[in-house]
């Protein structure tokens, strides 16, 4: 898919965000205080998705505004990146009840906004946040700690993209040895940027010809 200029992709970003805050699609609309969109870098080639919104994240609007995000802060300027230089939202735009894990028809109702946020941003690299946004966003079942930090590549927001789970911020508050492989995976992401874009689902590769052999040249028989 070709790349559209970057103001006009944000111009609709925009309106999306306005469109998303006066979102009545799912019950979580009657208990929020705010929607979290999401933010950071419009054009960003790396994208950041969690699982939804906290107390603070609800009142500020903002994601990742707690303990969790002053380490994803942290793990960023590790890596010399900034919030400024990545885009950060969730699978769900409003908070769930006691911070319980969204419901599948909280998250059908808000796929869109996350899908149109994929299409207009046309991240490089979209990283899953803990285990319950890899499974949203990669489709599957599986448990956080066989995949994390093992790139793939899905089908989303009508574009080819290379997926990056790892595990939550919150979980690496917990555990020293969860912050060591949070780390680790981290380390690996401007490596995974310079990346050539992934080949699309089903498609075949580029073929390079092999080489042709050139002729050996003649032997000199030993006596002329």
């Amino acid at each position: 898919m070709q790349s559209r200029p970057a103001a006009e992709r944000r111009e609709e970003l925009v309106a999306l965000y306005r469109e998303a805050s006066g979102c009545l699609r799912c019950p979580l609309h009657q208990g929020r205080t705010r929607v979290v969109f999401g933010n950071g870098n419009a054009d960003a080639d790396l994208m950041f998705i969690g699982e939804g919104p906290g107390q603070q994240e609800d009142i500020q609007g903002l994601p990742f505004v707690g303990r969790a995000g002053k380490l994803l802060d942290q793990l960023l300027e590790e890596i010399e990146m900034s919030r400024a230089d990545v885009f950060v939202t969730n699978v769900v735009r409003c908070r769930p009840p006691g911070n319980r894990d969204p419901l599948p028809d909280e998250i059908l109702a808000c796929k869109s906004y996350t899908d149109r946020q994929i299409e207009l941003i046309e991240p490089k690299l979209i990283c899953t946040l803990g285990k319950f946004a890899m499974q949203v966003v990669t489709r599957t079942n599986r448990g956080i700690t066989a995949v994390h930090g093992k790139p793939e590549v899905h089908e989303l927001g009508g574009r080819t993209v290379r997926v990056y789970p790892v595990f939550h911020p919150a979980a690496a508050l917990r555990s020293t040895k969860t912050l060591d492989d949070l780390r680790a995976a981290f380390a690996r992401i401007p490596a995974l940027l310079e990346e050539p874009p992934p080949v699309p689902i089903g498609a075949v590769a580029p073929v390079v010809p092999a080489p042709v052999p050139e002729p050996d040249p003649p032997q000199m028989d030993l006596f002329g």
